[in-house]
């Protein structure tokens, strides 16, 4: 799509709500930005709250079940969910309990309704997926409209050949042409081939002329269908998976699915309807491709198929490319910004993951209201990155991710340890919405722990250690909250070279993001982020839909960028070049690696294009502006481009665990910095800010100063994390942050300890430097249900007890500790502390990730003290704080621990499928069911009252 195009689709004007922030600026101009930040962070905003992906198993879902799923989500401090119909897990049973609902169907569409009417009184966002299963497909979808693929048949002729005896051609499928080539196995140009005259075919044979004077073989290209069907449907959803470079099959699988489920949900549209990935593997044709093509390029594909096969010279190169563009391309005109502006015109909005096959490119989500990516390696190339560039230039105030995919399999395994160590990884890669995959419906006839998803951990209140879920709810939500403020600063423009990857592009292999994922790899982004500066991943479209001239100066990204990395580019289209010599010349730096771009992009690019490209690339990087740079080594980028340029943040030691967000807030800078390994990181930071510091804690929404040291406009701040721990460090000339805040240290207790900013963190210190300690160890007793209260001698896992072993559920200890009257006034306040995690070596996992820590406490817990619930413990630090409940003389301390469900669950019997893969063929495989063992469980740690 040219930039013009772009302009044609409609605006957004169903974007999320004005954060809290923006809110409170309009309304009271006189409120900082700081305090209105204060205000976000003490009291986050509902829209910011984790969203569940709802599997509907079968379905077999009735009005009692999902209330109570949305009421259990409503209590655990859930923002909503997104439902997702899918395979079976039990065969249909004659009691409406078991009684499987087909997708689409009335009763189906009754309970659709049901749970938007019971999410709307509980306040909870809802989302639609506009299918069942993924990719869009099912039983609507006719062979003529399935998903698009080149078939390419290879027959050898004998020598003196007259006919040629074509293969069939199937259903959904024609005859594009024929190239006949001397010799066996493929030639290695293209111009070795010879189309043969197609339109003499009769009854499947084709005639040969002239006659051949040796063997021959003869190449057949024919427009076909992947035959790919939809993964994971409902009863009721299977079928073809759609063509999506064909408008026509879109327009007619919405009106088949998308009519009937808005139309159910008429009197309250969703928040969105969600598109899945673009996993449609194999797609690489469409019937109309050759007439598009020819319009789009004035040169007929036809003649130049074998250039797809074959040939690395430039002309076979510029084919691959066109085609590779071109299907892009129309799946952005085709699918993704029709899609769009369906969902506008029903009064909805829409949420997709652009990446996959289709080979969607970075600038594809721009016709998205809600982009969304998955995958939490951060320091690589993501879709996740994807998306949050996307929202970056686009303007768009939140990024979504699917989170927890693949997390510590198998299912019931994750912790809430777990949950914070993937989504701190998507918090670091700009993702300010998290979807979390998922919440399984459980219907009759499914047995304990319940329903579970084939590849995903549960995220419910199935598990026993559900206890402390608010408190995680809590944090992610601050956190999300805080990082939708303001706008992301953002030093450099990752170039990612989209025209080298559709020239590399061959039939069957056109998934892009993979392509340009591999081409960068991981030195590069390592780089730029052990260097200290943030990046956004932009493309050729991206550049130009988001330069504009500011006085004579060319500024990339509105001013946001102060740098344009180039990895490895060797086709790049002139305008782009052209680009970035004037950002150059405007003051910018450009760095390319590896090698300069020489080549202009596509077939019909000109010599006089491709010398354009080169002399470019010469002015740019041969030092003839001193805002181009040319390295080598991908590792040496980040270290070079901070002799150019300042650092976000510079950290003093070894830091590669460390992540960073900076975000912009009115005059306050805004860093949540995340230590993403098993072990605690102390160092340095200097951060590009001088102003007056504070230290946000998003788990406890606790406030400090942060003391810090001034140089050179700089701040330089020691950072010290706990395993896996994250924080917010708020930079603001302003005065004492907020009432709100203020406030908040008084309900802790802290009015004997200055905490103002003047301080820099004096108090904080000396309260470190005078803590004392007192051993619990000894004297507990452990109230497990329906076992009574047992004494113990000493603090063990309970799954080396053999009573205890296959126990999964909560049990509480109980002590009385008897303290001095000194101990509750301590002005430093008093935290009951269960000890340090132990690093555990790290494993090789089929998929996903975990956490690498044996914790102290398994695996979360909430802490009473004389009766008042004083916090949960779940992550490092494992303490809490307990002042506000402490008095002189005896005290009764309850701590409630649950542990994951895979204790019981390793006791029973797996279920066994049989039956329902012959009933409905089998639609899933169970994970890593020989994992399901019983794991460490309850108090494993010493605790301390520490004061």
């Amino acid at each position: 799509m040219t930039i013009q195009q772009w302009s044609r689709f409609p605006s957004l004007v169903l974007l999320c709500v004005a954060t809290m922030l923006g809110w409170l600026q309009a309304q009271a101009p006189s409120v900082s930005a700081t305090a209105a930040l204060a205000q976000v962070f003490a009291a986050p905003p509902d829209d910011a709250r984790v969203l569940m992906r709802w599997w509907w198993f079968g379905p077999t879902v009735t009005p009692a079940g999902l209330d109570r799923d949305l009421e259990a989500m409503h209590a655990a401090g859930l923002g909503g969910v997104e439902v997702q119909p899918v395979y079976p897990l039990t065969l249909e049973g004659d009691d409406a309990a078991t009684r499987v609902r087909p997708f689409l169907s009335a009763p189906f569409l009754d309970a659709l309704t049901h749970a938007r009417g019971t999410a709307a009184r509980l306040g909870l966002r809802y989302d639609v997926t506009l299918g069942s299963g993924w990719p869009f497909g099912g039983p609507s979808v006719a062979a003529s409209d399935a998903a698009g693929a080149l078939r390419i048949v290879s027959l050898p002729v004998p020598r003196g050949a007259r006919v040629l005896g074509l293969p069939a051609i199937g259903a959904g499928e024609s005859l594009l042409a024929v190239h006949l080539t001397p010799g066996e196995g493929t030639p290695a140009t293209p111009e070795a081939f010879m189309r043969l005259d197609s339109s003499t075919v009769a009854d499947g044979v084709l005639p040969i002329t002239p006659r051949l004077d040796g063997p021959a073989t003869a190449w057949v290209f024919i427009a076909s269908r992947t035959g790919m069907m939809v993964k994971r449907p409902a009863i009721g959803g299977e079928g073809f998976v759609l063509d999506h470079y064909d408008r026509g099959a879109l327009d007619r699988y919405l009106h088949a699915v998308g009519t009937p489920l808005l139309d159910a949900l008429a009197s309250a549209r969703p928040y969105a309807v969600f598109c899945d990935s673009l996993e449609v593997f194999g797609s690489d044709w469409t019937p109309g491709l050759i007439d598009a093509f020819r319009r789009r390029y004035g040169y007929d594909l036809m003649d130049h198929l074998p250039a797809l096969v074959t040939g690395e010279d430039a002309a076979s190169r510029g084919v691959r490319h066109d085609w590779g563009q071109l299907l892009t391309e129309r799946l952005e005109s085709e699918f993704l910004g029709p899609l769009l502006q369906w969902a506008h015109e029903r009064d909805t909005r829409l949420r997709a993951q652009t990446y996959g096959i289709p080979p969607a490119r970075p600038s594809s989500a721009g016709l998205i209201d809600l982009p969304e990516g998955e995958g939490a390696q951060w320091r690589t190339i993501t879709s996740v990155r994807w998306a949050s560039s996307a929202a970056h230039v686009f303007g768009r105030a939140v990024t979504s991710s699917e989170t927890w995919t693949w997390l510590h399999s198998p299912s019931f395994a994750a912790t809430p340890l777990d949950i914070k160590v993937e989504a701190d990884r998507h918090f670091l890669q700009g993702v300010t919405q998290l979807i979390g995959h998922g919440w399984p419906n459980t219907s009759a006839g499914v047995d304990w722990p319940g329903a579970r998803f084939y590849a995903a951990a549960v995220l419910s209140d199935a598990n026993p250690w559900w206890i402390v879920m608010p408190d995680v709810a809590r944090y992610l939500q601050r956190t999300s909250a805080m990082l939708r403020q303001g706008s992301a600063v953002t030093d450099v423009a990752l170039y990612l070279p989209v025209s080298d990857a559709w020239s590399r592009m061959r039939p069957g292999k056109v998934h892009l993001f993979e392509m340009l994922r591999d081409h960068v790899g991981t030195s590069l982004v390592g780089s730029l982020l052990d260097a200290g500066f943030a990046f956004d991943v932009v493309d050729d479209q991206r550049l130009q839909i988001d330069a504009r001239v500011d006085g004579r100066d060319l500024v990339i990204g509105k001013g946001r960028y102060r740098a344009v990395v180039v990895p490895d580019a060797e086709i790049v289209p002139s305008q782009t070049m052209d680009l970035l010599v004037a950002f150059a010349r405007a003051g910018g730096t450009v760095i390319a690696t590896r090698r300069l771009p020489s080549q202009a992009a596509g077939f019909r690019a000109t010599t006089e294009q491709h010398a354009h490209v080169a002399k470019a690339a010469a002015t740019l990087f041969e030092g003839r502006l001193p805002g181009g740079l040319f390295v080598a080594r991908d590792a040496d980028v980040g270290a070079r481009l901070a002799t150019r340029l300042i650092p976000d943040v510079r950290w003093h030691e070894d830091a590669a665990a460390m992540g960073f967000v900076h975000r912009r807030v009115g005059e306050a800078d805004v860093y949540f910095v995340a230590n993403t390994s098993n072990r605690p990181v102390t160092t340095k930071a200097s951060f590009r800010v001088d102003a007056a510091a504070e230290l946000w804690d998003p788990r406890t929404g606790d406030v400090r100063p942060a003391g810090r040291t001034r140089e050179g406009g700089t701040s330089t701040i020691d950072v010290d994390l706990p395993p896996y721990a994250s924080t917010f460090y708020v930079f603001s000339g302003a005065a004492p942050t907020s009432p709100w805040i203020d406030a908040a240290r008084q309900s802790r207790g802290d009015a004997g300890v200055a905490l103002g900013p003047g301080v820099e963190g004096s108090a904080h210190a000396a309260c470190e430097a005078r803590a004392g300690a007192l051993d619990l160890a000894q004297g507990w007793q452990l109230d497990v249900p329906g076992m009574g209260l047992r004494p113990l001698t000493a603090l063990t896992s309970w799954h080396d007890q053999p009573d205890l072993r296959f126990f999964s559920g909560v049990a509480t200890y109980r002590r009385e500790v008897d303290l001095s009257p000194a101990v509750p006034s301590s002005p430093c306040g008093v935290w009951l502390d269960f000890g340090e995690g132990t690093p555990h070596p790290e494993e090789p996992l089929t998929n996903g990730m975990r956490a690498w820590l044996d914790a102290p406490l398994r695996d979360g817990a909430r802490v009473l003290v004389n009766g008042q619930d004083v916090g949960a413990v779940w992550a490092p630090p494992y303490r809490v704080d307990v002042t506000k409940a402490l008095r002189p003389g005896r005290n009764a301390f309850e701590v409630r621990v649950g542990n994951t469900a895979l204790n019981r669950w390793a006791a029973r019997p797996h279920p066994d499928y049989r039956l329902l893969h012959l009933r409905y063929g089998k639609r899933f495989d169970p994970q890593d069911t020989d994992k399901i063992v019983p794991q460490p469980s309850g108090i494993i740690g010493t605790p301390r009252l520490v004061y």
